[in-house]
């Protein structure tokens, strides 16, 4: 269940920043990538 709902939050902050910011830089997309993977490893903990 834990999983499900991280991954939910996941998809929603993707969302929110593709929506949010659509004239990004690719190197932005990787950063913000990097940054929200690096939150889901911790809220997987």
């Amino acid at each position: 269940m834990k999983s499900t709902i991280i991954f939910i939050l996941w998809v929603v902050m993707i969302i929110l920043w593709n929506f949010g910011v659509p004239h990004a830089e690719p190197w932005q997309d990787v950063a913000v990538a990097i940054i929200l993977s690096l939150l889901v490893n911790f809220l997987k903990k």
